[in-house]
Order: structure tokens, then C-alpha cells, then sequence
């Protein structure tokens, strides 16, 4: 007679299973709640940082000029007068001086021009040389002035050539039209280097 093999009782064949699972999970087999082998992990987006926002540039010094501040006067804004000589060692030395005659605030930056003229109103001398200072923006309120200098060598010193201008051309800083002033200074250089007319930059008031 055939001999059958006894079936396992069911809790042994239970035990067995759960043994069998847990060495493939030890053995890096799939987990329940885990990634599959060789797939990539989900991950949940976190909330997008909000954009960080640029700061304003600031305004750049050459966006006025000279700086900020009342926009340049215009020549029809101003007065123009030359004030009375202050001679020095062989030298004549006068203010170019520029008063604000309009109703708002201005300002000046730089040399002026300038040029004598006859009484035709040509031209006598050359341009005059302009000092190599440092300008400062000179800001001017209603009724407010800035000066600069203009100077030459005393002619009866220098030995110059010379006229006798019947006035001055002043041109503001970065104006086209001039300002028209009567001369009264004398006889003025009109040849020669060594002699040459001297401008230097407008600095606030009328005068040293």
C-alpha cells in the first residue's frame, strides 16, 4: 500500500510564508510602502520661494551733468556786468560777474566765454586761455550772482600790442548767445602768448 505524505498543519505553513517574506525584504526585495528597484523617488514640490525683487538704480551723476540739482541758466535769465580792476604784480585782474535776474532758481558750471569787440563788433585778440581749476556747480537763487575772473598781463609791462575794446562778450556756461557789457578797462593785450587773456571757473558772489 502507497504511503501519503502527512500535510503540514496550517499555522507551520503560515510561519513558513512569513519567513519567506521577511528574508526578501531583508534581501532589499520590494516593500509595501517603498519605491520599486531602480525607479526614481517621488518627492512633493514644496512652495516656490517668491522672486526676490532688484532694487532701483540709483540715479547716475553724469544723468544732470554736473550733479543734481536747478537746471543750468539760460543767458536770457541773466545780468552781466565786469566789476572794477584789482591790479596785482604786472597784472590786471577783473570779475566776470553773473547775477540770476529771472524769477526761478538756476545754475552755473564752469568758465564763461568771452571775446572783446570794437565798436563794429569784430573780434580783437584771440580766445582767452582757461585755468585748468577744478569747476564747482554753483547754484544760483532769484537775485543771487557768481563771478569768475578774467586777467592779463599789464600791457605796459608785457610789451603787447593792444586796443581799446568798446565792450566784452560774455557767453554763459554751455549758452550760445552772449551777454554784451561795455568795456571800461582800458586798452587790452591783442598779440602775443605771453600776454594772453586768463579765464578761471565762476565760484559764488561778486568777487574775491
Amino acid at each position: 500500500m502507497a504511503h501519503r505524505p502527512r500535510s503540514l498543519p496550517r499555522t507551520a505553513l503560515s510561519a513558513s510564508v512569513l519567513a519567506l517574506l521577511g528574508a526578501l525584504t531583508a534581501c532589499g526585495g520590494p516593500a509595501s510602502d517603498g519605491p520599486a528597484s531602480g525607479g526614481t523617488t517621488a518627492t512633493t514640490p514644496s512652495p516656490s520661494a517668491p522672486e526676490a525683487t532688484a532694487p532701483e538704480p540709483s540715479p547716475s551723476p553724469s544723468a544732470a551733468g554736473a550733479g543734481s540739482g536747478p537746471s543750468r541758466c539760460r543767458t536770457a535769465e541773466l545780468r552781466a556786468e565786469v566789476g572794477g580792476v584789482d591790479p596785482g604784480a604786472g597784472q590786471r585782474n577783473f570779475p566776470i560777474v553773473l547775477t540770476n535776474a529771472s524769477a526761478r532758481t538756476c545754475a552755473v558750471y564752469g568758465h564763461p566765454g568771452a571775446a572783446f569787440v570794437d565798436s563794429d563788433g569784430d573780434r580783437l585778440g584771440t580766445d582767452p586761455v582757461r585755468s585748468p581749476d577744478t569747476p564747482t556747480r554753483v547754484t544760483l537763487e532769484p537775485g543771487d550772482s557768481a563771478w569768475a575772473g578774467l586777467s592779463y598781463s599789464s600791457p605796459e609791462v608785457s610789451g603787447a600790442r593792444t586796443a581799446r575794446p568798446a565792450a566784452l562778450l560774455v557767453t554763459p556756461p554751455d549758452e550760445r548767445e552772449p551777454i554784451e557789457v561795455a568795456w571800461k578797462g582800458g586798452a587790452v593785450p591783442v598779440s602775443g602768448t605771453a600776454s594772453s587773456v586768463r579765464l578761471t571757473v565762476f565760484a559764488p558772489g561778486s568777487g574775491p
